[in-house]
């Protein structure tokens, strides 16, 4: 049996939260095509019958404008160190920027295997621009592989995950064989609630989100009911009416999307109730970064 942690890396919307998604076989981690869509570590575990590896999503690598924005690119880094692998994630659909070499800068020195992921390939129209891409990036690191990939489309991650077990060392299982990410269900549901605000918003208004649950309990009249209450926090008034949306029109739509995918989770019926608050500048306001799951300790 090998065991050993893996922490993707990359800038934001480079697919490493598809990827996380399709190596576990089930969505444990959001997406959307807004950049910093994820915000936390998420932990998912991969479990065969010959090695158990604990992948761990970052969220994506970029220039900060505010102090959320500075604490997930350091947590990004961090998760770097004490891992037996680091996959830096890339997309075949952008080119090397000063991005990617403050990448280099700040894992030139490690000593922990790194595997390079091109991914998006199924967006590329012939095998010739893959090559170039190799080519790009071959000596900017020691790599220990490079892989074009299309996380999307599952193509070629076997082959990146039975290299990244022959690097692992022996050891034994962290978590139990049915354990597929080390989050409580409470953190799971915040991120899908908030997904749907994601997909459903455009401009300003899905990078100013919080989301916290407030309850989440059985019916006391219906055990076979979970109750779910949970608020959505903007920075703004103007923000929380565009939320809301007219006569509750999108509030109502992104209930009702998140809904489902939170009934998948739990196996069960949900009655979940959203509610749409404002607190000013809260990515900057250290006690609110705390209680919205953002604190120095959260990442």
């Amino acid at each position: 049996m090998k065991s050993g942690f893996v922490a993707i890396i990359g800038r934001p919307n480079v697919g490493k939260s598809t990827f996380l998604n399709a190596i576990i076989g089930k969505k444990i981690a959001i997406m959307s095509n807004k950049p910093q869509t994820t915000r936390n570590t998420i932990s998912g575990v991969y479990t065969t019958s010959d090695a158990q590896i604990v992948f761990i999503d970052t969220p994506g690598i970029h220039k900060p404008h505010n102090e959320l924005g500075a604490r997930m690119t350091k947590s990004a880094y961090q998760s770097t160190r004490g891992v037996d692998a680091i996959l830096w994630m890339i997309s075949a659909k952008e080119h090397f920027t000063t991005g990617e070499e403050m990448i280099i800068e700040n894992i030139k020195n490690t000593n922990t295997p790194i595997f390079l992921c091109i991914n998006k390939i199924d967006l590329l129209k012939n095998k010739q621009e893959i090559d170039k891409i190799i080519l790009e990036y071959k000596d900017k690191l020691n790599f220990k592989g490079i892989y074009p990939i299309s996380a999307l489309e599952n193509q070629n991650i076997e082959h990146v995950i039975n290299d990244i077990k022959e690097i692992l060392p022996e050891g034994p299982k962290y978590y139990p064989d049915n354990m597929i990410t080390d989050h409580p269900e409470g953190f799971l549901i915040a991120e899908i609630i908030r997904e749907k605000v994601l997909i459903n918003t455009e401009e300003e208004v899905p990078h100013s989100v919080a989301v916290v649950i407030d309850m989440l309990r059985k019916n006391e009249d219906n055990p076979d009911v979970i109750d779910c209450y949970a608020s959505i926090y903007v920075e703004r008034k103007s923000q929380k009416g565009i939320i809301i949306g007219a006569g509750g029109s999108m509030l109502k739509k992104i209930g009702s999307q998140a809904r489902k995918d939170i009934k998948n989770i739990l196996g069960s019926k949900v009655y979940l109730e959203i509610w749409v608050k404002v607190k000013e500048d809260w990515r900057n306001r250290e006690n609110a970064l705390k209680v919205f799951g953002y604190g120095s300790d959260n990442f």
